[in-house]
């Protein structure tokens, strides 16, 4: 009956091992520490106790060894045995010598079993956190596919394959993202939290490495080291600017990511949910570098502020718009990718000039209108009055980001300096 009990014992081991992948020399070294600390709970110390677990026949072992001692000189039953009981294992013991008896850990007591069930748990558990953690905190950065198991308003949990539950939360999705349970779903590992000693692996979709792992995968040239991607800038399921660098003069860096007609970042595109992809050539001129991120837009001069990061831009009138992008999209990401805060400013000639001398700088308003409003506007190309009252009055609602009420507000204080702009297309919008 005790082998009996022994067997199942093991047998559960068995089976939680299987299910939670610890490793075979794993699960004996834990085997053999959860009878030690049972044992010594129970009998006040283990030192004088072998356990060996036998895992290829699924059973163990424990041996006490104590000392023969004289009848009626036992002082420690755990420790010592008297002669005349010693000779009952085997007659030929002596006084002084070490008496190894097998022990049946059944006789130990239920309580002992549900201990050392209980702590064997107990430690595969914080054994089974330590692999996880362990696995995925070299794996930051990395592309994985897993399955969608649950999909929450929040977030989503997904599965790998050994069954470990990693995380896709709201805020680490693109715009566009639909998940079904039992699809699979590709991301990055952004980060592993191990505070509570229960590690979480939380996912990323919209992580500018993202990104960049999608474009290794379809890039022989980046994977080969010929190609380098220098920054990216992601405004995630909308857009992305991405420079590259080329160390063979002969390959060209943006045509080998783009392809023959895009084909090299077609599945990438999909993959993000329609995103559309800048691809422009890196390079250690920071004007250079400027007006390359503000294409398409077409550039005529750059006055850069090395320190501050900050640089002012400026362009033929009918480039304004193409920098500032839609929503102030582009440079926004041209900002990005530069890291530099990016002024734009319209450039006039001829009798254009003539109409800027009756124009107001929006700057000459801040008694009126509050500074934040006037930087929106300039950020979007809008650095004059007659500029804002010729733009129509959704784009500005849209473009600039400004309540409806805020830019009545601006349009009423600008029209009262150029009252003959009160017909004009920002209050035909209204």
């Amino acid at each position: 009956m005790a082998k009996k009990q022994n067997n199942e014992l093991i047998d559960s081991f068995a089976e939680f091992k299987e299910m939670k992948n610890i490793d075979r020399a794993t699960l004996v070294s834990v085997l053999e520490e959860s009878f030690r600390n049972v044992i010594a709970k129970m009998k006040g110390t283990d030192e004088n106790y072998d356990v060996i677990v036998n895992p290829d026949k699924g059973d163990f072992e424990i041996y006490c060894n104590r000392t023969v001692v004289p009848d009626g000189e036992v002082t420690d039953p755990n420790m010592q045995i008297s002669l005349s009981e010693a000779q009952k294992i085997a007659d030929d013991y002596e006084v002084g010598e070490d008496v190894s008896e097998p022990v049946d850990f059944s006789k130990f007591g239920r309580r002992a079993i549900l201990t050392l069930r209980q702590t064997l748990a107990s430690r595969i558990l914080e054994l089974e956190h330590d692999a996880l953690y362990n696995k995925y905190k070299d794996m930051v950065g990395e592309i994985i596919s897993a399955e969608v198991y649950q999909v929450w308003h929040k977030e989503v949990l997904l599965l790998d394959e050994e069954g470990n539950e990693l995380l896709l939360p709201k805020n680490e999705q693109i715009p566009g993202d639909f998940f079904r349970k039992g699809e699979p779903a590709r991301a990055i590992v952004a980060r592993v939290d191990n505070s509570t000693g229960n590690p979480k692996i939380i996912l990323s979709r919209t992580s500018p490495v993202f990104l960049q792992r999608l474009l290794e995968a379809e890039v022989p040239e980046i994977a080969e080291g010929i190609i380098a991607i220098r920054k990216i800038a992601r405004v995630p399921g909308e857009r992305a600017k991405i420079a590259v660098e080329s160390y063979d003069d002969r390959v060209d860096p943006v045509g080998a990511c783009v392809g023959v007609r895009g084909s090299r970042v077609h599945g990438i595109v999909r993959e993000l949910k329609g995103e559309n992809l800048d691809v422009i050539q890196w390079t250690s001129n920071p004007q250079l570098l400027i007006a390359r991120a503000l294409s398409p837009a077409e550039i005529n001069s750059i006055q850069l502020d090395p320190e501050s990061k900050h640089c002012e831009v400026y362009l033929d009138p009918d480039q304004v718009s193409l920098a500032i992008g839609k929503g102030g999209l582009n440079i926004r990401l041209a900002s990005m990718l530069t890291d530099t805060v990016i002024d734009v400013y319209r450039e006039v000639q001829g009798n254009e000039e003539e109409e800027l001398e009756d124009d107001i700088y929006l700057d000459d308003f801040k008694d009126e209108i509050d500074e934040w409003v006037i930087e929106e506007l300039k950020k979007n190309g809008w650095s004059t009055a007659r500029s804002v009252l010729e733009a129509p009055r959704e784009m500005l609602i849209k473009n600039a980001d400004l309540e409806e009420e805020t830019v009545d507000e601006v349009l009423r204080v600008l029209r009262q300096e150029f009252p003959e702009e009160e017909e004009g297309s920002g209050a035909a919008e209204n």
